[in-house]
């Protein structure tokens, strides 16, 4: 399950009360994290890691999903134990969306690649 970013929280609360527009991006990206992104980051930055476009399916009761196969870029060093996932709003820096723990984390080494199956990634509001 991801939780949403305080700056996305705070732009939802700006749209929806204050008549403040929010204005999404598009394309949107996965980042990947040996860390908490919410608090601690740690995004990786070795080995032709970069930033992958992402798409979702229509939400159903709150809850969306990839809906196209993710492949990183195959690792050109060790990018060590990826843990978490993140959306953010541009290819490098940007803004952070949500953020979420991989069901379970995986080391990445070099050489390896990296998917997200079709339906794989979930974003759930609650």
């Amino acid at each position: 399950m991801a939780a949403m970013s305080t700056y996305l929280k705070n732009a939802l609360i700006n749209e929806t009360l204050r008549n403040v527009n929010y204005v999404p991006v598009s394309p949107i990206y996965i980042a990947l994290y040996t860390g908490n992104p919410l608090t601690v980051g740690g995004e990786i930055a070795v080995g032709s890691y970069a930033r992958q476009t992402i798409t979702f399916i229509n939400p159903i009761a709150g809850v969306t999903e990839n809906a196209t196969l993710i492949t990183f870029p195959t690792a050109t060093a060790d990018w060590g134990i990826i843990a978490y996932f993140g959306i953010r709003d541009a290819l490098t820096a940007g803004n952070l969306l949500y953020a979420g723990a991989l069901t379970e984390a995986r080391t990445i080494l070099t050489g390896d690649t990296l998917t997200v199956p079709i339906g794989n990634l979930d974003i759930t509001l609650t």
